[in-house]
């Protein structure tokens, strides 16, 4: 058997004008090396290799050691230095770019529970027009925002959610981080006072409070490529990771190297689910949220299927989350017959079930969703409690 193929002379010769972590880190995957491997075939240590990969582009080994890089280069097989000058020379994806700050849109959705009685009344309020939707009775309208742009939701079920978007350019993900959980509360305040006087204006005698906010993210212009940008992905979708929540003034941004470290060494968590196309996006959804990127704008998903998606999923939680409400205060959920369990058995269906002209990536993306929200178990809760509630009242058939 003969071992890999070497360059010969006449084959042009692949170079590196001067080494960082990123380089480094390149070379040991295309020689399919780990840390260990890749340290004791420069004759250094797993340390020093970490360290240059951790510190991406701003880390410059010792002269003695960009030389022993180059020769390590230079003895590479043929497939690895090919697969070497991939990465390194790798053009930027379509939009984007490799710099000192990156572009997102972050998406907040703030969803709170008003009544079927009080959403009609809100319908009928000017600012709100019908939007079409397939199975549910839904108006949209603008809500002023200072930082960015909201448009509230309301469904005939009584769920009104706050969609607000606003578009960032950031250093880095520990930045994203930071402004996420320190705006949560204000966030969830605002959207209380601004549902509250729209519930005013309506005539409707309720007001709705907001439990919770959840965010996606989908990027405009990455400052990562490779392994990194898929990194930065699973970051963006489980933040905590880098804040410190438990300083009394509110989060604070963890250590630099926290988020070097986890960028170049890589992010795994069982709750992160992935469902972007290789090639033509990155998508990762868990608990805390969703992010996306479109590496290929005309081949992947169009970013309003998410926000679509994740509007009737939060709608569905806040619903669902209504009726637990009633049960764990010791009563038996009551709801219009009109959103009873047929309701609930219906949206489960519509949500869980491909359709017939559904992509392979919308699917991925809606079961992505659905997993990490525990919506569908929820669903079928809240079907259950309705139904028994509803065949325990007088000359109700079984």
């Amino acid at each position: 058997m003969t071992g890999p193929k070497r360059r010969s002379e006449a084959e042009p010769m692949t170079t590196v004008q001067t080494w960082t972590g990123c380089e480094t880190r390149a070379l040991r995957h295309a020689l399919r090396m780990s840390i260990r491997d890749f340290a004791e075939h420069l004759g250094v240590s797993e340390r020093t290799v970490s360290k240059w990969e951790a510190g991406r582009g701003e880390i410059h080994p010792r002269p003695e050691m960009q030389s022993a890089l180059d020769t390590a280069l230079s003895r590479a097989p043929n497939d690895a230095v090919s697969r070497f000058a991939a990465t390194v020379k790798q053009d930027a994806p379509p939009g984007g770019h490799t710099g000192d700050t990156y572009r997102v849109v972050s998406h907040k959705f703030i969803p709170a529970y008003v009544g079927p009685v009080a959403a009609a009344r809100l319908v009928g309020l000017p600012v709100f027009a019908t939007r079409p939707h397939e199975w549910l009775d839904v108006a949209v309208g603008r809500v002023p925002h200072a930082n960015g742009r909201c448009t509230a939701h309301v469904y005939a079920c009584g769920v009104v959610v706050l969609h607000v978007e606003q578009h960032l350019t950031l250093k880095n993900l520990t930045a994203l981080a930071t402004w996420r959980y320190t705006t949560y509360d204000p966030d969830r305040q605002w959207a209380g006072d601004r549902l509250t006087a729209l519930l005013a204006a309506s005539g409707a005698d309720r007001a709705g409070a907001p439990e919770y906010l959840l965010s996606m993210y989908t990027v405009e212009e990455p400052a990562w490529r490779g392994d990194e940008l898929d990194n930065a992905l699973r970051l963006m979708s489980l933040p905590s990771v880098l804040v410190n929540r438990t300083v009394p003034t509110g989060a604070t941004p963890a250590d630099g190297h926290v988020e070097r470290r986890l960028l170049a060494e890589g992010f795994e968590q069982p709750s992160l689910i992935p469902f972007g196309t290789h090639g033509v996006s990155l998508g990762y959804a868990s608990w805390s949220g969703v992010s996306y990127y479109p590496i290929e704008q005309e081949r992947s998903l169009p970013v309003d299927d998410l926000v679509s998606c994740e509007l009737d999923v939060q709608m569905l939680w806040t619903y669902c989350r209504r009726i637990q409400r009633e049960i764990e205060d010791g009563g038996d959920p009551l709801m219009p017959p009109d959103f009873g369990w047929r309701f609930l058995r219906a949206a489960h269906s519509r949500l869980t079930t491909a359709r017939a002209r559904e992509t392979a990536q919308h699917c991925l993306m809606r079961q992505a969703i659905l997993t990490t929200s525990g919506l569908p178990e929820r669903l079928e809760q809240a079907q259950a409690a309705l139904r028994e509630t509803e065949m325990a009242r007088p000359g109700a058939s079984v």
